[in-house]
């Protein structure tokens, strides 16, 4: 049965919905903040106009010999209303210091009581203009004294008021203007909005954000399942992705999320990736106590590196694989040498037995038995790493065969190594120089065949020392020996002792070389026990 398909609004409906909301509030609220400026702007001209007609008229010697007489009203009233319609403004009303009215644009009201509280600065010389809701409704007012005597005494007051339209009013006049540029934004807005929104689309794959987020998830959820480790960092180095194996390994959480990998790691491995933009492959690592292998690729995108990720494996369960599989071989080795040389003395005994000569036949059966039996129970008593016993077993048996007399020390000990630490890394190392040694001797005559090794437990390392009696490393290649590719031998080998380098400087260990030609070549290791053991 088929899951229903989830529906989405899609992006650019969202973006276009977006738009025209947008647009329209802008609009709106921009015809608001401009109506608003335009009233203040409006009255504030009204004003200066006002002020401006009150000085002319409070300037009128006719006012002024009329304000504060009986009768004065019929000189008053006619200038009053004829600078008023010519004008243009709603109101002028002049004003004895009684408050006693002289002029109006309603008759009725001449001679009445002035009772606007605003007017008592203008009775004290002030000139000034008002803004208030006066008997004809909201209105700028200028408020000009009237003086005679040249200036000396004050007789009244001129007042010159404009009615002031109300915000819905202005609104309204300019709604022609507001309504076209309404439309004009939501058309740009959403002609806009879907260009973006197919913009976006195409960057994300034609997904919507909903199915992005969802593939996160997966992604999130698969990156965590993985039993490797999982890093990853940004084109600014800082950690983007850290699964929990990562996590364990490195002993970190994913808190360190955001942080600059330099300062997370003593190591910052992905960093360098980043920057050369070349994948470093099985790179080992220690961190935590623990040793990883890591492999680090950058990421590419239209062929920028825009970060670089890193796989995490744990190399404490490849170890032990590996020291599985290395003592099989070894153990599968010394068998086979074992078989060929005990097959050739069992030809030799049975060869004496068909001679008649049972006491000899007894005497190499003894002989070999013991000597077997000595080398297995002294590498079992001394050796506690079963892969190395076997190794030397092996190369012992080895060594008969080729008929190189193989001496290990008796004073030789070995403990049992730590899981993380492993055997692979000295198997490497003692299978490598002990192979060295004998194609260094095998070119000489049987008794001049010589071979020495002792492993020696010391307080703070293991130290190691391989001897052989061989030709010797000639002087302008001891500095060098240890170079892949360099060898005393043929040419295309010289990959043994440079391996031997390479497991040696993972352990922290020190090397010393001393050769002399004809006189043979000892190696001197020596391997700190707290780094690795």
């Amino acid at each position: 049965m088929a899951l229903p398909k989830t529906r989405y609004f899609p992006l650019r409906h969202k973006l276009a919905l977006l738009s025209f909301v947008s647009a329209a509030l802008a609009v709106l609220i921009g015809g608001l903040i401009i109506t608003v400026k335009i009233s203040g702007m409006l009255e504030a001209e009204m004003g200066n106009r006002a002020l401006a007609i009150a000085r002319t008229l409070a300037q009128m010697e006719i006012i002024q010999t009329n304000v504060g007489r009986a009768g004065g009203e019929k000189a008053i009233q006619p200038i009053a209303e004829k600078t008023r319609l010519a004008t243009g403004v709603d109101y002028i009303v002049v004003v004895d210091l009684q408050r006693i009215r002289y002029s109006h644009p309603v008759a009725e009201r001449i001679g009445k009581l002035f009772e606007d509280e605003d007017i008592g600065p203008a009775l004290h010389d002030h000139e000034y203009v008002s803004y208030t809701a006066g008997v004809m409704g909201p209105s700028v007012r200028a408020f000009v004294p009237v003086k005679t005597d040249e200036g000396t005494r004050q007789v009244g007051v001129v007042v010159v008021g404009v009615l002031t339209p109300s915000a819905r009013e202005l609104l309204g006049a300019i709604q022609p203007q507001i309504y076209p540029s309404l439309a004009v934004g939501l058309l740009v807005g959403v002609i806009g909005s879907l260009f973006l929104a197919n913009r976006i689309k195409g960057a994300m794959f034609g997904m919507e954000p909903e199915e992005i987020g969802r593939l996160l998830e997966e992604r999130n959820a698969t990156f965590q399942a993985m039993g490797e480790g999982i890093i990853a960092i940004d084109n600014r180095e800082n950690i983007t992705l850290v699964n929990h194996e990562a996590g364990r390994l490195l002993g970190i959480d994913e808190t360190v999320v955001g942080r600059p990998a330099g300062e997370v790691f003593a190591r910052d491995f992905l960093s360098q990736v980043l920057k050369s933009g070349e994948p470093e492959l099985n790179q080992e690592i220690a961190f935590n106590g623990a040793t990883v292998i890591s492999n680090c690729v950058p990421i590419k995108v239209g062929g920028a590196v825009v970060g670089a990720v890193a796989t995490l494996r744990d190399k404490t369960e490849l170890n032990r694989l590996a020291e599985e599989l290395t003592g099989v071989k070894t153990f599968i080795e010394a068998l086979r040498v074992q078989n060929h040389e005990y097959m050739n003395k069992l030809h030799t005994i049975a060869g004496l037995i068909q001679l008649n000569k049972p006491d000899q036949a007894l005497d190499l059966i003894f002989q070999v038995t013991e000597e077997q039996e000595e080398m297995t129970n002294f590498l079992t008593r001394q050796i506690r790493e079963y892969s190395i016993a076997g190794l030397l077993l092996g190369k012992y048996s080895r060594a008969k065969e080729l008929q190189i007399n193989m001496t290990i020390d008796r004073r030789s000990r070995l403990p049992a190594l730590s899981p993380v630490t492993g055997a692979a890394d000295l198997v490497v190392i003692l299978g490598n120089l002990l192979e060295n040694a004998m194609d260094a001797v095998k070119e000489l005559p049987p008794p001049q065949r010589h071979i020495y090794l002792g492993i020696f437990d010391q307080k703070n390392e293991l130290q190691i020392i391989v001897r052989d009696s061989g030709a010797g490393i000639p002087e302008e290649l001891q500095e060098r020996i240890f170079e892949r590719g360099v060898s005393t031998k043929a040419q295309g080998r010289g990959l043994g002792l440079y391996l031997v380098k390479a497991h040696l400087n993972r352990l922290g260990g020190a090397l010393e070389i001393q050769s002399q030609p004809q006189r043979g070549t000892e190696i001197r290791i020596g391997i700190p026990k707290e780094a690795r053991f």
